[in-house]
C-alpha cells in the first residue's frame, strides 16, 4: 500500500471514529445535559452554603439552560405546530415562576428531574426502535452472484433480480428470498421467525433473505426481488408500526391540551384567590400556584401509553410477531372471537397418506412400488403424497420414466410391467365398484372427512389411497388455550360439512362453518362480531383477504401469500399457531400495564395537588413525586420488552 493511500484509510478510519463519538454524543445528549444540570446544582449548593448568593444564582441559571433547553425546545415547537399547549411548556413556566420568587434551587431541581425523565423516555423510545430497526442492519448488502458462464462475481443484493443463482457460504447472511438449488444446510432463521433452533433446508425448499447458513454452502434460486422479499415486507411492517398510533395514545394526546389549559386557568386562579380567601402572603399564594403547575402537570400520564406500547411491539417482532401498529395490539386485547382458516392453518395443508386397503391378495411393497412410478409423473398435491408415503415405506426412488395420460382433475392411466393401471377419484374408476370394494370401506373413510383415490389393474381395484389435510401439531392446545383466556373460536372452510366437522372436532374448535366461499366468510365475521365483540380473522390465502380485511384484526400465518400478509394486521411469522395466544396475551400484558400506569398517574397527581392545598408539600418534594411517578411508569412500561 502506498504511503497516500494508507493516509486516506487512516483518514477515512479516524472520520468514522469522529462521526462514531459525535453520534454517540447526540444519542445521549439529554442524559449528558442532565449530568451537567445536577453537577451545576450540587456546585451552586456548595457556593451558597458559603454565602456567595450571586455565585451560586449564576450555577443555578446555568442549570436552568443546560437542563431544560432540549424539553423547552421540544415543547415550544410542538406547541408551534400543533397550536396547542403542553406538560414541557407547564414545567418551563413553573421552574421560571420559581426562579422568579427566589427559589431557584427548587427550580433547577425541578429542571434537573424533568431533565432526567425526559432521558429516560427517549432511552425508553430509542431502545425499542433500535430493538425493531435492528432488521434493517441483518439485510445483506452484497451476493456471490454466479453468472451465466459459471463464474462467481459479487455484486450488489439489490441487483439480484428473480432467476439468478447465487452461493451461500457456511456463516453468511442469505441476501434474497429463493429455493434451494443445490447443497443443503442447517438455516438459523431466528431473526424471521423467532425459532431459537436452526432449520435444515434441501433442495427445493425455501430460504428467506436475512437468515443465516450455518454449516455449508449452498446454490440457491432467487425467487423474489430484494423489494419484494419476506424481510423487506418485516421492514416496512416494524417502521410503519412505530408511527400508527393506538387508540389510548391519541386519547391521551387529545386530552393532553385540554388538561394543560384546565391547569394554566387553575394556576392563575391560585396566583389570586388564597391571598383573599384564605390569607395567604403573596409569596406563597405565588409559591403554591408554581407547586400546583408542577404537581398537576400529567407528565406521568402522557407517559403511560407510548413506551409501553413500543417495548409490546419490539417484544413481538423479537419473537416472530408483527404488528402492523399499537391500534391492532390494543384492538387484539379485546378479542372475543377467533375465526380460522381451515387449510394451511389449522392444517399444514398438505395431503397425507392415512390408510391404504389393498384387495386380498395384492402385495403391498409391489402395489406401492407401482403406484409410485405412476404418480411420480405427475404434480397433483395428491399424487406427491403417495410417493412421499411409498419412500416412506422403503420403496426405492429410482422411478423409469413412463407415458402416462393424465385426465385433470380426475385421475391418471398408464402401462406398468405389460399391465394397464388407473389410478383416480371415484368418478373416474366407477363409482359403482369403488362403493362395493371392500364391504364399502369407502363410505366409512368419507366419514371421516378422508380424501380417497383408487388404483386398479386389469382385475379390478387393486387397492386405494386414503389422505388427510393433517392438523397441526399445536392445533388443538391452541384452541384449548384461546378457550381458557375466555375466547370462543369458529372454523370457517369452503370444505363440505362432513370433512369440516371431521377437523373441527380433531381441533376442539367451538363451531364450525363448511361450504364458504369467500364472500361467506365475511359474512361469517360480520356475524360473529354482533355475537362477541371484536373478532380476529387467521388465515393464510388469497380466499381469505377478504376476511381479513372485514375482521377487526386479520392475522396473517408467516408462509401465506402475499395478499394475506399484505391485508393483515398482524403476522405470525413463526407460522406457529400457538403465537396467536402469545399475541393476545402481550396484548393483554399491554392493556394492563397502561391501565395501572394511568391509575397509578392520577392517583399521585390527585395525592400532591391536596398536600400543596394542605401547605404540607414543598416545591422539591413535589418535583420529585412528580416526575418520581413519570419515571416509574416509563420503567413500568418497559417490563415489556422482558420475554
Amino acid at each position: 500500500m502506498s504511503e497516500r493511500a494508507g493516509l486516506q484509510v487512516e483518514s477515512v478510519i479516524g472520520n468514522a471514529a469522529n462521526l462514531s463519538w459525535i453520534q454517540r454524543v447526540k444519542e445521549h445528549g439529554e442524559l449528558i445535559a442532565a449530568a451537567a444540570a445536577g453537577i451545576l446544582i450540587a456546585a451552586g449548593w456548595i457556593v451558597g452554603a458559603q454565602s456567595m448568593h450571586e455565585a451560586s444564582t449564576s450555577l443555578f441559571i446555568a442549570a436552568f439552560l443546560i437542563g431544560g433547553f432540549a424539553k423547552a425546545r421540544e415543547g415550544i415547537l410542538e406547541s408551534i405546530r400543533e397550536k396547542t399547549l403542553n406538560v414541557e411548556l407547564l414545567m418551563i413556566f413553573a421552574a421560571i415562576g420559581s426562579g422568579l420568587i427566589g427559589y431557584w434551587t427548587e427550580g433547577a431541581i425541578l429542571i434537573f428531574i424533568f431533565a432526567v425523565s425526559g432521558a429516560l423516555e427517549t432511552y425508553t423510545i430509542n431502545k425499542s426502535e433500535r430493538e425493531l430497526s435492528s432488521l434493517i442492519t441483518l439485510q445483506p448488502q452484497t451476493a456471490l452472484l454466479i453468472n451465466e458462464s459459471g463464474q462467481r462475481e459479487i455484486v450488489s443484493a439489490e441487483s439480484l433480480e428473480k432467476g439468478d443463482y447465487i452461493e451461500i457460504k457456511a456463516g453468511e447472511r442469505i441476501p434474497a428470498d429463493g429455493l434451494v438449488y443445490s447443497g443443503n444446510a442447517l438455516i438459523d432463521q431466528s431473526a424471521i421467525t423467532g425459532e431459537s433452533m436452526p432449520v435444515e433446508k434441501k433442495t427445493k425448499e425455501e430460504v428467506f433473505a436475512g437468515t443465516v447458513n450455518i454449516n455449508s454452502s449452498i446454490i440457491v434460486i432467487v425467487t423474489k426481488a430484494s423489494n419484494e422479499t419476506l424481510f423487506s415486507k418485516m421492514i416496512n411492517l416494524v417502521q410503519s408500526a412505530k408511527d400508527e398510533k393506538s387508540p389510548s395514545q391519541q386519547f391521551i394526546e387529545r386530552f393532553e391540551g385540554a388538561y394543560v389549559k384546565g391547569v394554566l386557568a387553575a394556576v392563575s386562579l391560585m396566583m389570586i384567590l388564597p391571598h383573599f380567601l384564605l390569607g395567604w402572603t403573596w409569596t406563597e399564594t405565588f409559591y403554591r400556584a408554581m407547586v400546583l403547575m408542577v404537581v398537576a402537570s400529567p407528565c406521568a400520564l402522557v407517559a403511560s401509553v407510548m413506551p409501553a406500547t413500543l417495548a409490546a411491539i419490539s417484544n413481538g417482532a423479537r419473537n416472530g410477531l408483527l404488528f402492523k401498529g399499537g391500534i391492532h395490539l390494543e384492538r387484539l386485547s379485546r378479542t372475543g372471537a377467533v375465526a380460522f382458516d381451515k387449510t394451511g392453518t389449522l392444517t399444514k395443508g398438505r395431503p397425507a397418506v392415512t390408510d391404504v386397503i389393498l384387495r386380498h391378495g395384492v402385495n403391498e411393497a409391489e402395489f406401492l412400488r407401482t403406484a409410485a412410478a405412476i404418480e411420480s409423473q405427475s404434480n397433483h398435491p395428491l399424487a406427491k403424497a403417495i410417493v412421499q408415503y411409498a419412500l416412506d415405506k422403503g420403496v426405492e426412488k429410482k422411478f423409469r420414466w413412463l407415458s402416462v395420460q393424465e385426465q385433470s382433475g380426475k385421475g391418471v392411466k398408464a402401462e406398468w410391467q405389460r399391465e394397464s393401471w388407473r389410478i383416480g377419484s371415484s368418478g373416474y374408476i366407477g363409482s359403482k365398484a369403488c362403493s362395493a370394494f371392500q364391504q364399502s370401506v369407502a363410505e366409512e373413510l368419507g366419514r371421516e372427512g378422508k380424501t380417497l383415490v383408487f388404483a386398479e389393474d386389469s382385475k379390478g381395484i387393486a387397492g386405494l389411497f386414503a389422505f388427510k389435510d393433517t392438523v397441526r401439531e399445536d392445533t388443538a392446545d391452541t384452541i384449548e388455550t384461546l378457550k381458557k383466556i375466555g375466547v370462543y373460536t369458529v372454523m370457517l372452510t369452503g370444505d363440505n360439512q362432513q370433512t369440516a366437522e371431521a377437523v373441527a372436532s380433531e381441533a376442539r374448535m367451538d363451531e364450525v362453518i363448511a361450504n364458504c366461499l369467500p364472500e361467506d366468510k365475511v359474512e361469517a365475521v360480520k356475524k360473529l362480531r354482533k355475537k362477541h365483540g371484536y373478532v380476529a380473522m387467521i388465515g393464510d390465502g388469497i380466499n381469505d383477504a377478504p376476511a381479513l380485511a372485514a375482521a377487526d384484526i386479520g392475522v396473517a400465518m408467516g408462509e401465506g401469500t402475499d395478499v394475506a400478509l399484505e391485508t393483515a394486521d398482524v403476522v405470525l411469522m413463526k407460522n406457529e399457531l400457538a403465537n396467536i395466544s402469545r399475541a393476545i396475551e402481550l396484548s393483554r400484558k399491554m392493556t394492563r400495564i397502561i391501565k395501572q400506569n394511568i391509575i397509578f398517574s392520577l392517583s399521585v397527581i390527585g395525592l400532591l395537588i391536596s398536600s400543596n392545598f394542605l401547605q404540607i408539600l414543598d416545591l422539591p418534594l413535589g418535583v420529585i413525586g412528580h416526575e418520581g411517578s413519570t419515571i416509574l411508569v416509563i420503567l413500568n412500561g418497559l417490563r415489556l420488552l422482558k420475554g
